[in-house]
């Protein structure tokens, strides 16, 4: 479809993909950091990423100059397994990269919505736009936490909110989350999205085919809102 400005790679194995997301990723943050003099990379949770962030991690680059948060979060506790910074520690802060800073979204605070206002704090504290987002898409069409079941998407992805991440609750998950917003997403410099699977390719293919792209067909499947936007190139690296 016209309106959506993708690139789309294709690779034989998770291995390939890998080695060669990691080596554009750590180029991009190179040359981040000769321009300003640090990088910011933002990345995703789940099982998808582990191959990328195990690579990664041994990429040769000044990881001391580069500041790492998440595009979303579940409202667990860090060190519960279904926590996405206790995914990042394992996997990606290790070997070369241990030396890089880490931004978690998940605050002292009992709830989400609690938590929005100490998050976007943190937030901020890191220089925008973000150099490089790696994002993942579930079966449903959503990325980061924007769910296409969630009562608060509107809001998540108005572009006029002024926010950079708030709570949200997804109809089908077991916890509330805290996600970047729609608007903090693009304001990056590169974007990634990450797949893996036959099935994600047809869910893929399914976004691309949307015509017209009304608010409703959006919200259908919220990765629509990155695949269609123009502001930030989008790359699709997908392996099955």
């Amino acid at each position: 479809m016209r309106d959506y400005q993708v690139n789309f790679r294709g690779f034989p194995d998770s291995a390939s993909l890998a080695a060669d997301l990691a080596g554009g990723i750590a180029s991009l943050l190179h040359g981040a950091m000769a321009k300003r003099g640090f990088a910011s990379l933002v990345v995703s949770g789940g099982s998808t990423p582990l191959p990328l962030f195990q690579a990664l991690s041994s990429e040769n680059i000044p990881w001391q100059k580069v500041i790492i948060t998440l595009a979303d979060e579940r409202w667990v506790d860090p060190a519960d397994n279904a926590s996405n910074e206790k995914l990042v520690r394992r996997h990606l802060l290790q070997n070369r990269a241990a030396a890089a800073g880490f931004v978690g979204l998940k605050t002292e605070d009992v709830t989400a919505r609690a938590g929005e206002k100490s998050c976007e704090k943190r937030i901020h504290s890191i220089p925008r736009p973000f150099d490089v987002l790696v994002l993942g898409m579930g079966d449903d069409g959503h990325t980061a936490s924007l769910f296409p079941d969630a009562a608060d998407l509107p809001m998540a992805t108005a572009m006029d909110s002024g926010r950079l991440c708030m709570a949200i609750r997804p109809g089908s998950a077991n916890h509330d989350r805290m996600t970047l917003t729609l608007p903090a997403l693009l304001n990056s410099r590169k974007i990634i999205l990450h797949i893996t699977g036959k099935g994600k390719l047809k869910v893929f293919e399914k976004a691309l085919a949307a015509e017209p792209l009304s608010a409703d067909v959006l919200n259908e499947m919220p990765v629509r809102y990155v695949l269609a936007q123009a502001r930030s190139p989008v790359t699709v690296y997908w392996t099955p």
